[in-house]
């Protein structure tokens, strides 16, 4: 038997992870202009839980919708489909830590 999803599912780039649990992603869609049929992108920015901090700036995720979490907070984060890359310089940052 399928089972159909009733939750939302995006795919988007973390362009913040200053907030503790909470990461903000922006997802990018694209819609087709009504007078000049010309594709255009539209972006949307979403705070998304994440329950173990484990998000990182440039990180590619999926997020699915839930129930409310906050004021601001209806998605959470479902997978990391790629980690961004990280220079030495952030890497001997992190060690000191």
């Amino acid at each position: 038997m399928n089972t159909i999803s009733l939750r939302k599912e995006r795919s988007g780039t973390v362009v913040s992870d200053r907030m503790q649990k909470t990461i903000v992603v922006s997802v990018e869609r694209t819609v087709m202009h009504s007078k000049y049929r010309k594709y255009l992108k539209r972006r949307t920015r979403v705070k998304a839980h994440d329950e173990t901090n484990q998000c990182r700036i440039g990180d590619r995720v999926i997020i699915v919708e839930c129930r409310p979490l906050s004021r601001d907070k209806r998605w959470r984060v479902s997978k990391v489909l790629q980690r961004a890359r990280t220079t030495a310089a952030e890497q001997s940052v992190e060690a000191d830590v």
